[in-house]
C-alpha cells in the first residue's frame, strides 16, 4: 500500500480533548465497556490527558492536533475508535453505539486536512449493512491486521477493513468479557506483541499465533491494564513506549524494564480505565512522510 513506512514511525498525533460530560452514562451503554463508568474524576482525567499529550508533543516530538472537547459527545476522547489509519489511508469506522457515529465528522475533517485518503465505512442503505468496527479492536502489526470480534466489532466490520487495506492479511480473533482487543494486547515494537497474562488473553494469543505467517516476540505482563501501550519511533529516531506507571500496574513494572533500548514514558490512565479505555484510546498516530 502506498505511503506505508516502517512500523511505528509517526509524525503527527490527533487527539480529542476530555469533555465536561466525561464518564456520564449514555444511551446504549448496556452490554458495553468492561469496568463500567462509576466514580470517574473529571479534573484528574483532564490532568492525565494533559500529561499524555505533553509527552507526545514535547518528549516524542510529534506534531499534535487537538480537537476541542465537545460535551455533546461524551465518548469522543476515544478517538482511536473512530478511524483506522495505515499509511496514507484512513478508514472511518462505524462504532457500536449509534450516538458515537457523529464523532466521525470532526475527525474526518482533520484527516482530510492532512491529505489522507479517507474511506467511508458507511452503514446506511446500500452501505455496509450491519457492520460495526471500532479501532480499539484493531491491532495493526506493520505486517498484518488482527481484528477482535467483541461486543463492539463484528465480522462484517472486519470484512470492510480487509476490503480497504487489501495489501495486508486480516485475521479475526475472539475477545471475551466485554473487553476490546487492545485492552489485552498492543504492539511494543515492530515485531513485539505485549499481552496480558490472563486466561482470555492467552487464548487470543494462541489464536493469533495459529493464524499468522510471521514471528513475533511476546512480552507478557501480569495485569490486563498494562498490556495496552503506545510504541512510537519518533522523528528523532528514538524508540519510545508509553505505558502504565508502577502506581497503576505495580506487578508489570519489571517487564517493561527489560526493554533496555527504549525510552520508557510511564503515563497514567486510571480515569479512562474506569470506562474501559486505555492509553491508545486517546490518539490517532499518523505519518505524513512528505513532512519528515
Amino acid at each position: 500500500m502506498a505511503g506505508v513506512l516502517p512500523y511505528g514511525r509517526f509524525t503527527h498525533a490527533v487527539v480529542w480533548g476530555i469533555p465536561e460530560s466525561f464518564g456520564a452514562p449514555a444511551e446504549g451503554d448496556a452490554g458495553g465497556d468492561a469496568n463500567g463508568g462509576g466514580g470517574t474524576d473529571l479534573a484528574k482525567a483532564q490532568r492525565q490527558f494533559g500529561v499524555l499529550t505533553g509527552a507526545l508533543r514535547q518528549k516524542v516530538g510529534l506534531q499534535l492536533i487537538e480537537i476541542p472537547p465537545d460535551s455533546a459527545l461524551p465518548d469522543s476522547w476515544r478517538i482511536e475508535d473512530v478511524a483506522v489509519v495505515v499509511g496514507d489511508t484512513a478508514l472511518m469506522t462505524r462504532p457500536w453505539k449509534q450516538q458515537r457515529r457523529s464523532e466521525a465528522e470532526a475527525v474526518r475533517r482533520v484527516l482530510t486536512e492532512l491529505n489522507m485518503t479517507v474511506v467511508e465505512m458507511g452503514g446506511e442503505e446500500g452501505g455496509s449493512g450491519g457492520a460495526t468496527l471500532e479501532g480499539s479492536d484493531v491491532l495493526f502489526t506493520g505486517k498484518e491486521f488482527f481484528v477482535g470480534i467483541s461486543s463492539h466489532t463484528n465480522h462484517r466490520g472486519a470484512e470492510v477493513l480487509a476490503d480497504t487495506f487489501r495489501d495486508f492479511a486480516v485475521s479475526t480473533v475472539p475477545v471475551c468479557g466485554g473487553m476490546r482487543l487492545k485492552n489485552i494486547c498492543s504492539m511494543g515494537g515492530p515485531d513485539t506483541i505485549i499481552i496480558s497474562n490472563s486466561e482470555g488473553a492467552k487464548k487470543t494469543l494462541r489464536m493469533m499465533e495459529q493464524l499468522t505467517d510471521h514471528h513475533y516476540d511476546v512480552l507478557t505482563v501480569p495485569e490486563d491494564a498494562a498490556a495496552n501501550c503506545v510504541y512510537i519511533r519518533g522523528p528523532s529516531k528514538v524508540d519510545f513506549l508509553l505505558h502504565r506507571p508502577s502506581e497503576e500496574c505495580p506487578d508489570s513494572a519489571p517487564a517493561f524494564q527489560k526493554l533496555t533500548d527504549y525510552t520508557l514514558l510511564p503515563t497514567a490512565c486510571s480515569e479512562a480505565s474506569k470506562l474501559g479505555g486505555a492509553l491508545s484510546s486517546f490518539c490517532l498516530l499518523i505519518n505524513r512522510k512528505l513532512q519528515l
